[in-house]
Formats: structure tokens, sequence, C-alpha cells
């Protein structure tokens, strides 16, 4: 394998790198809308991350010719610069793991903040429901009275 090879490979993986970083920064900003109910803003965080996805999902293509490849056979410049690069990879690991993680737990809060939000609709629902069969009521119990004459 050539060197220029392992120089894309190592590239990429900082790509890769970066992207992962983009990406647990952003998760952590969705966390922080999660919790304070700002839809608004988490939408715009989602659009952005949609965006460095697509970013990710392309470096993680340009790597599949580099998956099949025996590691013990590609010629790195230095011992150093695969050291660096194996380092790089196992933090992407790292970061993936924490993203997964995060993402979980966001998930959950969006889904304990949906069941709540129904909850409130739904009792909000059956409390209008109630006025409006007062409301009825009183009209047809006869304890309205009618103050209009006839001659």
């Amino acid at each position: 394998m050539s060197e220029l090879s392992t120089d894309q490979l190592a590239q990429l993986i900082k790509d890769k790198h970066d992207c992962l970083t983009q990406l647990h920064k952003l998760v952590g900003e969705q966390a922080a809308r999660i919790d304070a109910g700002d839809m608004t803003h988490l939408l715009k965080i989602l659009a952005a991350k949609q965006q460095v996805l697509s970013a990710l999902q392309n470096v993680e293509r340009q790597l599949d010719p580099f998956r099949d490849q025996d590691p013990q056979k590609r010629r790195w410049r230095s011992a150093e610069d695969r050291q660096r690069c194996a380092r790089l990879v196992q933090r992407c690991e790292v970061i993936l793991s924490d993203i997964i993680r995060r993402e979980k737990l966001g998930e959950a809060q969006l889904t304990k903040r949906r069941d709540e939000t129904a909850t409130l609709l739904q009792g909000m629902h059956h409390a209008s429901r109630t006025r409006g069969a007062y409301r009825n009521s009183d009209v047809r119990d006869g304890t309205s009275i009618d103050l209009t004459s006839e001659t």
C-alpha cells in the first residue's frame, strides 16, 4: 500500500473525527433544548445535525475501500503517524458511543414530554366538554328565567 493511501486514510479518519465532534456538540445542544422545551431551536439543531450526518455518511463511503484491506500491510510514513491515526479511531469510537447514549436519553425525554403534553391536552379537552355540558344543562333545566313578555 502506498504512503498516499495511508495519508488519505489518515485524512478521512480526521474528517470522521471532526464530524463526530460536531455531532457530539449538537447532541449536547439538543439535550438542552429538550430540557428547556424549546422546540423552535430544537428543530434548527436537528436540521444542523442532518447536515453533519450527511457529511459523515460521505466520509464513511470514502472509507469503504479501506475496510477490506489488511491493516498490517499498510505502509505508513512513520510509526507515529500510524499510532496517531489509531488513537483518533479510538476517540471516534468513544465519541460515537457517547452520541448514541445521549441520543437514547434525548429520545426518552422527548417521549416523556410528548406523553405529558398528550395527558395535559386530554385533561383540557375533558374540562372543556364538562364546562360545555354545564352551560347546556343550565339552559335546559329551567334555572334561567324568561323575562320576555307576551301581550
